[in-house]
């Protein structure tokens, strides 16, 4: 894939991982946010839906930012986390053209 444009090996690297492609499904979900969001997750909610300590949804969560594919926004003492809708079909697209 091109140079130019998110770094597709940490996006593969981030995707690779099962759990985090279980994070990013949860994060699909219509208000299933326990902050009233429409769309996305807390971080709370995220733990209870994939079974793993907060630690370790941390350290995922971290490494799918990183590959542009979720955001975060720091909500009072919440973190809500998104998908980046845009990431990812720039991602596919690429994919699909790729191979």
């Amino acid at each position: 894939m091109s140079n130019s444009g998110p770094n597709y090996d940490a996006v593969f690297h981030a995707i690779g991982d099962p759990a985090r492609r279980k994070i990013l499904r949860a994060l699909k979900e219509k208000g299933a946010c326990s902050i009233d969001r429409e769309t996305g997750l807390c971080a709370s909610d995220i733990e209870e839906r994939i079974s793993l300590s907060q630690p370790t949804i941390s350290h995922h969560m971290a490494i799918l930012r990183k590959a542009g594919l979720v955001e975060a926004t720091k909500l009072g003492q919440w973190v809500w986390y998104r998908r980046n809708e845009t990431m990812l079909r720039k991602f596919a697209k690429a994919l699909k053209k790729e191979i």
